[in-house]
């Protein structure tokens, strides 16, 4: 249809533009909110407490943590996905997750189209533990005695049914030829609480929110799934070195909503980067078992987009259902 107010239509647009800059020049103005979709304790938990903690110093303003957990994240997810785009709500979440959803839930969400990636963070490998009851200390044992179960063996699902641990679970167990249940769970630390005391036998969890209970003597560590030996983690072998070709692990990337300006989103990118190459974060981090990992946001949106037909495949050929 032809614009019988051309001016009109520029004028508007250029007070759009104007207000978007204004707004970034004066971000950030009041206190942000990091969400993180699952319980606390957990490996996105500890990194946004702990990226929040220097966020705050740098910005001068408060960086509150707000656990939001259910539905294996998306609950989280959905909430920012639906803020304000204005830089004051951030999602830290793991993306692997993320990237999982689309395929297996009816999401009120587009991951593609609703968020602004921000950076990705850390990546650290799951490790393979088993409650201390377990008869077994390597991967070899561990198949050897879930054979010898019958079925009888629980799996915990971390993050919940459909989660990046859950799949890992379940690629493991196609690999291995074992038939064992998945109990899920919200976050990593509940899971942890119930490994601990027996409840179930077996998970795949973020080293992150996991190694502490290994140092601890609660839970006993079979195995890492990175692609290498970890250098924290000393002889510990892999799990591809039994199942070989076998590799998953954690991805936290911080999002923020589809909208948010350009100039905010570049600000929180050099911001977290900054704050992840302080010689006392990336010893802590690395500590932990995460490697700080540096992906701006334009080939954080292109992983992004990837991963979501990479997982698709996964779920797909090991006919992963929720049902």
């Amino acid at each position: 249809m032809f614009n019988k107010h051309p001016l009109r239509t520029l004028c508007v647009l250029a007070l759009a533009a104007t207000a978007t800059f204004t707004q970034a020049q004066t971000w950030p103005a009041k206190p942000l909110k990091i969400v993180v979709p699952f319980p606390a304790g957990g490996t996105s938990d500890v990194l946004a407490r702990l990226i929040g903690l220097k966020l705050s110093e740098s910005l001068g303003q408060p960086v509150v943590v707000d656990n939001k957990p259910g539905s294996s994240g998306n609950l989280g997810a959905d909430a920012v996905a639906k803020a304000a785009p204005d830089g004051y709500t951030l999602l830290l979440t793991d993306v692997g997750n993320l990237s999982i959803a689309p395929s297996l839930y009816k999401l009120p969400f587009n991951l593609e189209t609703d968020f602004a990636p921000v950076t990705m963070v850390a990546y650290s490998p799951h490790l393979l533990v088993t409650s201390s009851q377990v008869p077994a200390n390597t991967t070899k044992e561990l198949i050897e005695w879930a054979k010898s179960q019958k079925g009888k063996v629980n799996f915990a699902a971390a993050a919940g049914m459909g989660s990046a641990t859950h799949l890992a679970g379940v690629v493991f167990a196609q690999r291995a030829g074992l038939d064992w249940g998945y109990v899920p769970y919200k976050g990593g630390a509940q899971a942890m609480t119930d490994l601990i005391g027996g409840q179930v036998d077996v998970t795949f969890n973020g080293m992150v929110a996991t190694y502490p209970h290994v140092k601890s003597g609660k839970i006993k560590l079979i195995a890492v799934s990175s692609a290498k030996r970890n250098t924290v983690l000393g002889e510990v072998p892999t799990v591809g070195e039994t199942l070989p070709g076998f590799l998953t692990g954690s991805w936290q990337g911080l999002l923020a909503p589809a909208g948010t300006p350009q100039p905010v989103v570049d600000r929180l990118h050099q911001e977290v980067q900054r704050i992840l190459a302080i010689p006392e974060v990336r010893g802590r981090l690395q500590v932990l078992g995460a490697d700080p990992y540096d992906m701006p946001p334009s080939r954080f949106k292109t992983w992004l987009g990837s991963e979501v037909k990479s997982m698709a495949k996964v779920v797909k050929d090991g006919k992963v259902t929720l049902e």
